[in-house]
């Protein structure tokens, strides 16, 4: 009895526990890819962070993006940008290294519109946000990984969540086009964070489950907007219970 039990500690001390019950393929590569995303993860908000804080800090940036034409017009297409890179980077998110120059021109796109959201909002309404985004993101990521080991799988909140999502950018637009006050907007970033939640949760089972090895660029994409979203949509109510 004492070798097999030494084995499998031995199986799980090299990270080479079951993710889920049944699991036909390799625990140890399964553990080093999903090591590698998160790796990549840290790099992207790493970046978001100092492209961020700089936009936020060095005053003059902000007030050419709002104050002048200029500025305005490369706002939008900074807007706009990481839509456009979303196609690229799909199709060769697996040819290395045009896969990484896409992915940081993505995130440093995406760092541009958080930083200029940061600009003009209050430090300590930004670090509550940057708070209750960690505390949600850990307690979801450790309660997927918990029920994936218990043999519980999200596949089903796929299309669900892709209906919701349609759904709340249609509504974004016409909150866009026709605002329809406070109120109005705390719900629509209430329902914007649930539905981010509902994302995190089903793509990080993918990263468990479903996600090739080769996929680590579209899986650290995928939970980076989710996280980001979901920061963007807790900063938003913060802001508007803020007044």
């Amino acid at each position: 009895m004492w070798p097999p039990q030494q084995e499998k500690h031995g199986d799980i001390e090299a990270g080479g526990q079951q993710l889920y019950p049944k699991m036909l393929e390799n625990p140890q590569l399964r553990w080093g890819f999903i090591r590698k995303v998160y790796c990549i993860l840290a790099v992207q908000f790493l970046l978001t962070v100092v492209v961020s804080a700089v936009i936020v800090f060095v005053r003059p940036i902000a007030v050419f993006f709002v104050t002048t034409a200029a500025g305005f017009a490369l706002y939008i297409v900074l807007i706009i940008l990481p839509f456009i890179l979303l196609c690229p980077l799909y199709y060769y998110h697996q040819k290395h290294p045009v896969n990484l120059i896409l992915l940081g021109l993505f995130t440093v796109a995406i760092s541009f519109s958080v930083g200029l959201t940061c600009a003009f909002t209050k430090g300590k309404i930004i670090l509550e946000a940057a708070i209750l985004t960690a505390v949600v993101v850990v307690s979801l990521t450790i309660y997927t990984f918990w029920a994936a080991k218990k043999g519980h799988d999200f596949s089903f909140l796929g299309p669900f969540l892709f209906a919701a999502l349609l759904v709340l950018t249609i509504f974004g637009f016409i909150q866009m086009l026709f605002p329809l006050g406070k109120t109005t907007v705390m719900i629509y970033s209430a329902l914007a964070a649930i539905i981010f939640c509902g994302y995190i949760i089903y793509d990080t089972d993918n990263l468990i489950k479903r996600y090739s090895y080769d996929e680590y660029i579209w899986a650290a994409v995928s939970l980076y907007l989710d996280i980001v979203n979901l920061f963007l949509a807790l900063l938003d109510i913060l802001r508007a219970l803020d007044g």
